[in-house]
């Protein structure tokens, strides 16, 4: 839980959050009491298989869920107010997109392909304030610029760019009302390592240039590496283990995340058999008792089984979900 000596630093509180699917069969969390928080300026990683709720955590801040979701408890406060509570109208008209802002999974098929690029950029601008339609023109060509793109091909539409440059417009996109907070959602999907290169550098020069906090979604430790100060690790909905950066990777506490770096080549290192990360004996529902990671961890004991590990500080800035950390 947070507490009120939560500082005002913190320009996102999530505060044990739980989200679920309604499907055919059985709800199914897909976020658990979750609680984290996001610094001014931070860039914080969120780390994990798919499926492990990093995506409906994303959502959840944007309130963008689709119409089977339902927020079970919790709260979300953004510089201090809790956008949980408040209409929805107010929040599109207040919030989303103006001080949050997302890169959605899969901007490949975010842009609409019978509008020019700059024109549907103009068009988040329009929507939000109360400017002439030449000035939006020239922010959107000056932010597509800034990532990258020449005022040249500003007018072009989705088809005639690239992977990377529709990436990079996407993100021009969710900066063209200078938000707060940028959440990037698996940015570098389906781009091939040197666009990914380019599209995160990107990202790490907007944050620096607009003063942004910056959430990073991936499943990718190698990216956070070099872009985060923070990460946090998720699985089943939870977070297992947090840490600054350097921390984790070099002392991971919790048996998933050691596993996720085993799973990782080390380009500097010796040459050692990668380990993949062990599949489930069986569907693991969790319920709530015991350890999601139960069937997959090779430390498990009898206690893992009936016994919720609960986020702890292992050392300092160190958490840790597991009973043998």
């Amino acid at each position: 839980m947070l507490t009120p000596e939560m500082k005002a630093e913190h320009v996102l509180e999530v505060d044990s959050l739980t989200v679920r699917y309604l499907t055919g069969k059985s709800p199914v969390k897909a976020v658990d009491e979750l609680t984290l928080t996001i610094d001014r300026g931070e860039a914080f990683g969120l780390a994990g298989e798919s499926g492990s709720g990093k995506s409906t955590l994303a959502n959840t801040i944007l309130r963008i869920l689709p119409s089977n979701a339902e927020i079970l408890s919790g709260r979300i406060l953004f510089e201090g107010e809790d956008i949980l509570k408040i209409a929805e109208e107010d929040f599109r008209g207040r919030f989303r997109w103006r001080r949050i802002a997302i890169v959605p999974q899969a901007t490949m098929n975010s842009l609409t392909p019978v509008h020019r690029v700059n024109r549907q950029i103009v068009e988040a601008i329009l929507t939000h304030e109360n400017i002439s339609v030449k000035e939006a023109f020239e922010r959107a060509e000056a932010l597509l610029e800034n990532v990258g793109i020449p005022k040249n091909r500003a007018g072009d539409y989705p088809h005639q760019f690239s992977g990377g440059m529709k990436q990079r417009a996407m993100i021009a996109m969710a900066l063209a009302c200078n938000p707060s907070l940028l959440i990037a959602d698996e940015p570098t999907t389906g781009l091939d390592v040197i666009t990914q290169a380019d599209v995160l550098k990107v990202l790490e020069d907007s944050k620096k240039r607009f003063n942004l906090s910056l959430i990073l979604i991936t499943h990718d430790l190698s990216v956070i590496s070099e872009h985060c100060d923070r990460v946090a690790v998720m699985y089943a909905g939870r977070i297992v283990e947090e840490a600054p950066t350097k921390v984790l990777l070099t002392r991971p506490a919790h048996p998933y995340t050691r596993a996720l770096l085993e799973a990782y080549p080390d380009i500097e290192g010796p040459r050692v058999r990668l380990k993949p990360v062990p599949s489930p004996a069986s569907t693991w529902h969790g319920a709530d008792l015991g350890c999601p990671f139960y069937p997959r961890c090779d430390s498990r004991s009898r206690r893992c089984l009936e016994e919720d590990p609960k986020l702890r500080e292992v050392e300092d800035k160190h958490l840790c979900a597991c009973h043998i950390c």
